[in-house]
């Protein structure tokens, strides 16, 4: 039996329209850490932290990031790195790159084609988490700037 979905942050909720209609005032009561991007950690590697400079940027102007999604970020980041680096390596293969044949004659899956798939599912877990993927993104509104809740038009969030 499950638990039911996650609970939604209450920006997530303001950028959605606040389809559920929760008051405002249980809105604001959740823990609302400053929009701001994260330092990276040293150890992403050069591939991960071309997508940490990149994708850091587009997700904190979109209010969607803050200093204590560094590690969810790192590991997207690394799994990233891991799979660019993965595919390198197998387009420098070739088809014969994607699987080896065992020393008892069958074939499995390479390692490289085992890195990237892996990479791929770490990668899909936390684009779905940060809104970066197609379904994600159409259940968030569209929002320019975000401000949670401008003190002028606070009231026109949650009617």
């Amino acid at each position: 039996m499950g638990r039911g979905r996650k609970p939604l942050p209450a920006n997530v909720h303001v950028l959605r329209g606040n389809p559920s209609k929760l008051p405002a005032a249980q809105l604001r009561d959740g823990v609302q850490p400053e929009v701001a991007s994260p330092e990276p950690p040293e150890h992403l590697s050069a591939e991960g932290r071309a997508e940490w400079d990149r994708i850091s940027a587009e997700l904190e102007g979109l209010g969607l990031l803050t200093r204590i999604d560094r590690a969810a970020l790192a590991v997207y980041c690394q799994a990233w790195g891991r799979w660019v680096d993965a595919e390198r390596q197998l387009v420098a293969e070739g088809s014969e790159g994607l699987t080896v044949v065992t020393p008892s004659g069958f074939q499995r899956p390479s390692v490289w084609l085992v890195i990237s798939e892996r990479a791929v599912e770490q990668m899909h877990k936390f684009l779905i988490e940060f809104g970066m993927t197609p379904s994600s993104r159409t259940r968030l509104g569209r929002s320019p700037k975000l401000s949670l809740f401008p003190e002028d038009s606070a009231s026109s969030y949650f009617t």
